[in-house]
């Protein structure tokens, strides 16, 4: 069963309405180019100032900012990035979506079924949920697999395993037939990479694709991604109300360059009204608490607060459960629809 809706002008004003829901070039633009100058000039930093605290720096801020264009892409699958749709497609895609190995609108499609039936049994994004809470045990084991590149390592060797089609049908296709098959699961991600690694070798720097490209992919990107889908639906008050059944996580300086991109820790206000785009969400819950709503929405007043909450499961009850289980499964088995993760 979907969850109750709520009529978006009996929580704004037609003017308050009005003004959250525009959309800017400009602001997109400057958007999709601010998380690729955090990214470039990270490295430069790195590699004016080479040592060990530049380079971890370098691969907190680029990974960040990774999940940054991930963020971005999904706006623009909402259409909210631009004003002008034909510009928010391709700044969704080329720009962020296939970068990051993802589709705009392949993840569109998949994503809208999580809003359509947030916290629901048909919620595809629900086991991302649903495991929690966990012990302190198992977040660490999560959190080292996701620091040390296994996490990463197994999402990407599934989506080109199956991108190549590799195992069951696929066995039977063709050379042409296997190779067109890449191309449109993969291929123009494929393109973005070797774009991004002929840009860094031209610079006279090639090593930077796989130490501050892939390295940050793999690692930081992949433990904030999960500390995000924790914060955003995990051991949320009420799967039936749209104001709890979803969290914003409130967040400082520190935790917007380094875990929060972009206003992604504003999750009730996104689900809420989907249509806002990201720039616009601090306004946007400015407008409801100052319209009587701020008491009703579910918020945190930081991470660390959800995953005290998230892990309070007694470390004496640690043992691998079937559902946690099934999660890793699904997202491995659904990274390649885009960017697998709750919104």
């Amino acid at each position: 069963m979907s969850t109750a809706r709520i009529n978006t002008s009996e929580l704004l004003s037609p003017s308050q309405l009005a003004e959250v829901r525009k959309r800017s070039n400009l602001r997109g633009i400057w958007l999709v180019l601010h998380a690729w100058g955090v990214i470039f000039g990270s490295m430069a930093l790195f590699v004016w100032m080479p040592n060990p605290l530049t380079f971890l720096l370098a691969v907190m801020l680029i990974g960040a900012r990774q999940l940054g264009l991930a963020i971005l892409m999904h706006d623009g699958a909402h259409g909210n990035l631009t004003e002008n749709p034909k510009l928010n497609m391709f700044l969704s895609q080329w720009l962020c979506a296939y970068p990051m190995g993802a589709e705009t609108m392949a993840y569109r499609r998949y994503h809208l079924q999580h809003h359509m039936n947030t916290q629901q049994e048909n919620d595809p994004d629900l086991i991302l949920s649903a495991p929690f809470p966990i012990t302190k045990k198992s977040f660490r084991r999560k959190m080292i697999r996701d620091l040390t590149g296994q996490t990463g390592y197994q999402q990407r060797k599934s989506q080109i395993m199956n991108a190549l089609a590799l195992g069951g049908q696929g066995k039977e296709m063709s050379a042409k037939e296997r190779a067109l098959h890449y191309w449109n699961k993969l291929g123009r991600a494929t393109l973005a990479q070797v774009i991004l690694f002929a840009i860094l070798a031209a610079s006279g720097h090639w090593y930077l694709y796989f130490a501050l490209w892939v390295l940050p992919l793999l690692t930081w990107h992949m433990a904030i991604t999960r500390v995000r889908n924790i914060a955003e639906h995990a051991m949320v008050p009420d799967n039936d109300d749209p104001f709890r059944q979803a969290r914003t996580t409130l967040a400082g300086p520190l935790a917007r360059a380094f875990i929060a991109p972009y206003w992604v820790n504003y999750h009730v206000e996104h689900h809420l009204l989907m249509w806002v785009p990201c720039y616009n969400l601090p306004k946007t819950r400015a407008y409801l608490i100052a319209n009587g709503y701020g008491d009703k929405m579910e918020s945190k007043k930081n991470y660390l607060d959800v995953l005290r909450m998230a892990t309070s499961r007694p470390d004496d009850e640690d043992g691998p459960g079937k559902l946690v289980h099934n999660a890793r499964r699904r997202v491995a088995g659904t990274f390649d629809e885009g960017f697998s993760s709750a919104n």
